[in-house]
């Protein structure tokens, strides 16, 4: 029963897990396992508080504003009324006493409301958990509480019992945690980065991002009209008026009507997705329509419109929140909304990046982005010759690769043949299949495994990097980062062959993107201190992909320049070293 129990907390069987905990002998009692806890004064912990040199830390919270304020000294949880704060507040900003936590960036953040910088923070469950095991979907307490503790959590608690049972899971999960974030020594990516990176998350969601909430609504009117007008081409070229959001109609117009052959069925029918429509693009005048449609009626409500509702009417600003555990690789994420996902490969997809404004007229939003970077880590890595020179002789590494590849000299390279030298090199660095990259360049699988081929030939050092990190994926079952961050690869283990290649694929991207992430990370602690140390009034508020950006004062637009590119460059010493680019401009789309 134990192995059992065991083997569904591994494979995240949680169900299957909850049943089983309703089969053991002392299932009642364990099922419904709960820390003990009393309301307390702060006069009644006060003795104990002074004396204590660690304290878990948790709070009942409504909206931004905190009801309760929960402390553990390990036996059981003190409740107390969010009037005891004032009192506690010496206490949570003092660095000596240690905070344990379950999830510390939201805390936090809540505190900032109260002008509270809560100071000392140690342990953080959640991040030691997701750096143990990045490829988890959750950590939760049920979870985590059975894994490391053997303590019965039943899933679904009402919101005070979960905060209890975290904040004394927060005491006693440190130990166990720590042990084995040594034993997989992952102590510096966990205590020089992931741990100090939680509070600079959090001040810049406190902080958020301005919104010109008029240019949306110019945009989506703009929108409006251009819509209606592919509507009306949609209906002209099929012949009649048909609900275009609906697969089933035009799965009849494209395939019945118009006798376009079929590429893929579902249990529903004929597939229109977009990969679909992308493979028919030549086929007919009404998928380049369609196609066009979708993007538009995409951007428009899943950004234009759903934005000026975001906005915090209390703040006037939008307050995205930055997730530190939803990726296998280490990149940082983004919900409420999704800042990764807004589209910028078309012109109207970077419209949208108009809107994000700073607080006054008269400051200006700097972007500082990395040039890139998940390439030169690819050189550093290799250590190959060829691709390290192109990066410090400062040329368009496309452009290079492109003449390298097609044998050309530079300035022979076409915009179609750097297209496609940059989608090798990217391809390269998320370990694409000939399959992989055919599909992205439309091209055939055999004329995209000689594309590779070629690249291989030129970066001889790549591929044996590539061969090398492979090899030792199968060997280990896991592949660190350059700060050491691990991924584990299971799927290496698999029969399936496409399981196998996913695991190969997984085992190169983690190791470049994962790296180029922790640089990413550790230059946003180094320049968010710098920025105080320097007294400047500028400060960061978002980080997307490989840029960061600023709400700057005009006056300090000289020396932020010079202090981020500074500090992001130094951030990890590379050979080819890192290069960033600074722009700045009245809003987002107008600073790139």
């Amino acid at each position: 029963m134990k192995k059992a129990s065991e083997a569904f907390s591994e494979l995240e069987f949680n169900t299957l897990l909850e049943r089983l905990k309703k089969l053991t002998p002392e299932a009642e009692k364990e099922a419904h396992f709960e820390p003990s806890y009393k309301e307390s004064s702060f006069e009644q912990i006060s003795t104990e508080l002074k004396k204590a040199k660690k304290v878990a830390l948790n709070f009942i919270r409504e909206s931004d504003e905190i009801n309760s304020i929960l402390l553990s000294f390990g036996d059981s949880v003190h409740v107390l009324e969010a009037a005891e704060l004032e009192k506690i507040k010496p206490y949570l900003e003092d660095k000596k006493l240690k905070k344990l936590t379950f999830d510390s960036k939201p805390l936090i953040f809540a505190l900032r409301f109260d002008e509270i910088r809560l100071a000392g923070v140690s342990f953080d469950v959640q991040l030691g958990a997701y750096l143990l095991q990045p490829t988890r979907t959750n950590y939760t307490a049920s979870d985590l509480g059975f894994r490391y503790l053997k303590l019965y959590i039943g899933e679904g608690q009402d919101s005070f019992r979960q905060a209890i049972i975290d904040c004394y899971l927060a005491y006693h999960l440190e130990e166990p945690l720590t042990k084995k974030l040594t034993e997989g020594k992952l102590e510096k990516v966990y205590n020089e980065l992931e741990l100090p990176l939680s509070p600079v998350l959090a001040a810049m969601e406190y902080r958020g991002i301005g919104i010109n909430k008029e240019e949306l609504k110019t945009y989506s009117n703009e929108l409006a009209q251009m819509i209606n007008k592919l509507e009306e081409e949609i209906y002209r070229l099929a012949g009649e008026e048909f609900n275009i959001n609906s697969p089933s109609q035009l799965s009849s117009i494209l395939f019945e009507k118009l006798k376009l052959k079929p590429v893929k069925k579902t249990k529903t029918g004929y597939s229109t997705d977009s990969t679909v429509l992308a493979k028919l693009i030549n086929e007919h005048p009404i998928i380049e329509n369609m196609i066009n449609y979708r993007e538009l009626a995409k951007i428009k409500s899943t950004y234009v419109d759903a934005l000026p509702k975001m906005v915090n009417p209390k703040t006037k600003r939008l307050h995205t929140t930055f997730n530190q555990t939803v990726t296998a690789t280490g990149r940082l994420s983004s919900s409420n909304p999704n800042l990764q996902n807004i589209p910028i490969r078309t012109d109207i997809g970077k419209r949208i990046r108009k809107a994000f404004v700073p607080a006054r007229a008269t400051d200006l939003l700097l972007v500082a982005d990395y040039s890139q970077i998940e390439l030169r880590v690819l050189a550093h890595l290799s250590k190959d010759e060829t691709l390290t020179k192109a990066f410090e002789e400062h040329k368009d590494v496309h452009q290079a690769t492109a003449a390298e590849v097609f044998g050309l000299p530079v300035n022979k390279v076409s915009e179609e043949a750097r297209r496609k030298a940059k989608a090798v090199n990217f391809g390269i660095v998320y370990g694409i299949s000939s399959f992989g990259l055919a599909q992205q360049l439309q091209i055939d699988a055999k004329e995209a495994a000689t594309y590779i081929e070629m690249y291989f030939n030129r970066y001889p050092k790549v591929k044996s990097f590539i061969d090398r990190t492979v090899s030792d994926a199968y060997k280990k079952e896991f592949v660190k980062t350059l700060y050491g961050r691990c991924r584990q690869l299971p799927e290496l283990k698999s029969n399936d062959v496409r399981i196998r290649n996913f695991g190969e694929r997984s085992a190169i991207n983690s190791v470049i993107q994962g790296s180029a992430a922790d640089i990413i990370k550790q230059a946003m602690i180094n320049v968010e201190n710098a920025l105080f140390t320097d007294d400047l009034m500028s400060r960061m508020v978002l980080q997307v992909h490989d840029e960061l950006i600023f709400e700057a004062m005009a006056l300090e637009k000289s020396a932020l320049s010079s202090l981020v590119k500074k500090q992001m460059e130094s951030a990890y010493v590379l050979h080819p070293s890192l290069e960033v680019n600074i722009s700045t401009g009245p809003n987002w789309l107008e600073a790139k």
